[in-house]
């Protein structure tokens, strides 16, 4: 995007499974304080694309990683590189929510407590920070030491988003974040997402449109694991360059 800095730049990525190239030579530079949302088809590698930039693909699964994904101008993917030290700036929405097994409190203390923080009144103020940033403090502030699995779906989302923002990550990763919540517990995911995107770069993953449209600023649009078209969500909705984009748009391709 004209006049934003890049907080991740990929350079000529190719993941392969075996002799199935699902990545093919992807060159794509993510805005910073945006959301940047990847549409396409089912099977078209949104997933593996998201799940690259924080080092989630798994060798062993038979998957190989050629290319640079720079994170604040350091190489994931170097061989030295220290895998922690990356997911660490990233906080990952997967598409159902993965809660741990403690309380509210608990989940969202579990990082501060791991990089040190013991001073109860401190953690405290830190739990009530992020539930506020997540959107969650009003509804569970009177039962914070309750088993986070008794909350509903949509909270426990919220819950999710909580606990990764505690580890103060710069950037926010989306699997299909919405799919498994109701429409109400969408848009308070959604509108979380829109109110974060001013101090940190967001990146989700859709496979509904009509979602792209409401929260995209960046679109990248993927088709047979390569990067068709890329811009400004307004752009690219309205004056898409590609036959393959507006044919996406309009529903003949999905």
């Amino acid at each position: 995007m004209e006049g934003f800095r890049t907080h991740i730049s990929i350079q000529n990525l190719n993941v392969n499974h075996g002799s199935r190239r699902i990545l093919k030579d992807i060159t794509l530079d993510i805005p910073d304080r945006r959301i940047t949302v990847i549409v396409g088809p089912s099977g078209c590698g949104k997933t593996t694309l998201l799940k690259s930039l924080n080092r989630l693909l798994d060798p062993s699964e038979g998957l190989r990683v050629h290319g640079r994904i720079l994170v604040d101008g350091e190489n994931i993917y170097s061989p030295d590189v220290e895998v922690t030290h990356i997911r660490r700036k990233m906080g990952l929405l997967s598409q159902k929510p993965q809660v741990l097994p403690m309380s509210i409190f608990d989940n969202v203390a579990f990082a501060p407590r791991i990089h040190g923080l013991r001073e109860k009144k401190t953690l405290a103020r830190t739990v009530e920070h992020y539930l506020k940033l997540a959107g969650l403090w009003e509804e569970v502030k009177d039962r914070l030491a309750t088993p986070a699995s008794e909350l509903s779906v949509g909270q426990q989302q919220r819950l999710c988003l909580a606990r990764g923002l505690a580890a103060e990550p710069g950037i926010i990763l989306g699997d299909e974040p919405t799919s498994a919540l109701d429409p109400q517990s969408s848009k308070h995911v959604e509108q979380r997402l829109i109110d974060l995107k001013s101090d940190y770069t967001v990146v989700v993953v859709t496979h509904i449109l009509r979602q792209a449209k409401r929260i995209a600023d960046y679109i990248v649009f993927l088709y047979l694991g390569e990067v068709v078209e890329h811009g400004p969500a307004e752009k690219v909705f309205e004056r898409p360059r590609d036959p393959r984009t507006r044919a996406y748009l309009t529903g003949e391709i999905s």
